[in-house]
């Protein structure tokens, strides 16, 4: 189908969101007729979401933008089983105190998304999972799902080929996340669910129990699991995943992550993570050479400024200009400090470029040594049991440390109080 009738699915079509929809004629009939609740989960195992999750909150965005209610769905009571989904191991269990902190820190983020007070939600699914009742639960919901068909879907099947254990507790997470699906279509009226390709086995089943249970007619949309043109997973880089929350990733090192983007998905990205509209999108995608530079940085900007506000976007395009067009030193540049005396007695360029967050390790900053990758201060290190002390202190009274071009950070000495 190449044009629907609803804005919702229409937008979606266009910016290549969709991989797959049960009964897309009946889910595009509903969104053209009334406003419809849907829902994404989140499962809070960190204190913040990675840039892997950009694609569904965006779907929840333009969901909200085309009149319907998005449901942020945090998964207080699924987190404390974990998604085996394939995954090649258990997670580690979490305590309710972590899953909650964790489930604070990451409505930071969606609040730059989605508009709570204009009908957006934020529910979390331990209201009901937690209060069930296990004997009750095995006899209303447990009855209508067949183990035969749980063991023939993917995530796990995959963990079954490959001989790697797989819980019972992790097992029952398929009918919790089908479970959930009946408890927002009783609680909310909702009628669709939204995830990653990954998902489309949890979410049918979820569908196929409230068509069991007596719900409405519910619906599946899932999006395609995104890789980068050379492979790479998306919200991951080389010095770890790139968080959305600000306090474990600052705005500049996120625009720098979108700025990096590769020539062949700078097209893909701008439909898929920024609101320009399709024909400045088709404009942008046009230009070729040295400007193809330009609309990386149009994207860094745009995705950036969405998440982290239009002012701090554009700083940190600003930083990056100073940085690499002017090789001025920017105050905005991530930033260490380090005691005093301590840099006076001097410290190893390996571990500190390890503290720095430049390299995991002191194997991997030597590697980089080796390669030539290492500057301090602009200047080559080809030594690798160099010592970094206050003689280093620039006239601005930092020290620069980069790791190739485009990664730097500085090292002011701290004084004691």
């Amino acid at each position: 189908m190449s044009a629907y009738k609803s804005d919702f699915l229409q937008t979606l079509h266009e910016r290549g969101f969709i991989h797959q929809m049960s009964d897309q004629t009946g889910l595009d009939d509903l969104l053209a007729k009334e406003s419809v609740t849907g829902y994404i989960g989140y499962d809070p195992t960190a204190p913040s979401l990675h840039a892997g999750s950009l694609i569904q909150i965006m779907m929840l965005h333009w969901f909200q933008k085309t009149g319907h209610k998005p449901i942020s769905l945090m998964g207080g009571g699924t987190g404390m089983v974990g998604d085996p989904s394939f995954k090649e191991e258990a997670r580690k269990l979490m305590t309710v105190e972590i899953i909650e902190d964790n489930i604070a820190s990451i409505k930071r983020c969606f609040a730059q998304y989605l508009d709570y007070e204009g009908g957006a939600m934020m529910i979390n699914n331990g209201e009901w999972l937690r209060e069930l009742n296990y004997l009750e639960f095995l006899r209303d919901v447990g009855r209508h799902f067949s183990v035969n068909r749980m063991l023939s879907f993917d995530s796990v099947k995959t963990r079954l080929d490959r001989e790697q254990s797989l819980s019972f507790l992790e097992f029952n997470y398929m009918i919790l996340q089908a479970y959930d699906f009946v408890e927002l279509a009783k609680r909310y009226d909702c009628r669709l669910q939204m995830g990653g390709s990954d998902q489309w086995g949890n979410i049918i089943n979820g569908i196929d129990l409230g068509h069991r249970m007596g719900t409405p007619q519910l619906y599946a949309l899932t999006s395609p699991l995104l890789t980068t043109s050379s492979g790479a997973k998306m919200g991951k880089s080389a010095s770890g995943a790139i968080w959305l929350n600000a306090d474990m990733l600052s705005a500049y090192d996120f625009w720098q992550y979108w700025r990096n983007t590769e020539d062949a998905d700078v097209e893909r990205f701008l439909k898929l993570y920024t609101v320009l509209p399709m024909d400045e999108i088709a404009r942008l995608a046009a230009l070729r050479g040295s400007e193809v530079n330009e609309v990386k940085k149009i994207l860094a900007t745009e995705v950036t400024a969405m998440l982290h506000g239009r002012a701090a976007a554009e700083e940190a395009a600003e930083t990056a200009r100073k940085t690499f067009e002017e090789g001025a030193i920017s105050d905005n540049l991530p930033t260490i400090a380090i005691a005093a005396d301590e840099l006076e007695a001097g410290i190893g360029l390996l571990a500190l470029f390890v503290r720095a967050g430049l390299a995991a390790s002191n194997g991997e900053a030597r590697r980089h040594v080796q390669g030539g990758a290492i500057r301090v201060n602009d200047v080559a290190i080809s030594d690798d049991k160099t010592t970094v002390d206050t003689g280093h202190l620039n006239d601005d009274g930092v020290i620069k440390l980069s790791l190739g071009k485009k990664k730097h950070v500085l090292v002011r000495p701290e004084q004691p109080e």
